[in-house]
């Protein structure tokens, strides 16, 4: 049923709930894992800020060699037998990103957490669950992590 699984995280212990979820789907169908982490954009300036390209080049290439030290930790908590994990990291809006490697990997299930914000939290930080729900056409499992961190 399910092939392949685009799994996002974004670093935090929240994200990580969906963890079991996936690797039962994955063991059980002998599905590929994507796990796909999205950078920040690259740039907010202030006001009179000058823009040091070499720094960040520097910061964004540090922040990728975080992301997939990351990554490939959580692909060690797979079993080598059953599945096969895909690393992916992406740079700008998190939700186009999600959706946009859904598509790109035809991936027949997109699985995340949410972080469980609700009222001027989620208005204040959007929703990145919600994003993807309102603009994925994949099947999504989504977990709600619970709210006290």
């Amino acid at each position: 049923m399910y092939r392949t699984i685009l799994l996002p995280l974004d670093g935090s212990q929240r994200a990580e709930i969906i963890l079991p979820h996936v690797q039962s789907l994955a063991e059980k169908y002998s599905a590929k894992v994507i796990l796909l982490q999205v950078l920040s954009p690259p740039l907010f300036l202030d006001r009179d800020e000058v823009v040091d390209p070499d720094r960040v080049r520097r910061e964004r290439e540090e922040a990728k060699k975080q992301a997939l030290s990351y990554q490939e930790g959580i692909a060690n908590r797979f079993s080598k037998e059953s599945e096969t994990v895909k690393t992916c990291i992406e740079a700008g809006s998190v939700v186009r990103a999600i959706c946009d490697v859904a598509e790109k990997e035809k991936v027949d299930l997109v699985a995340l957490a949410s972080h469980g914000w609700g009222g001027s939290q989620r208005t204040y930080y959007g929703s990145v669950a919600a994003g993807v729900i309102n603009k994925v056409d994949k099947p999504l499992l989504l977990i709600r992590a619970c709210n006290g961190e």
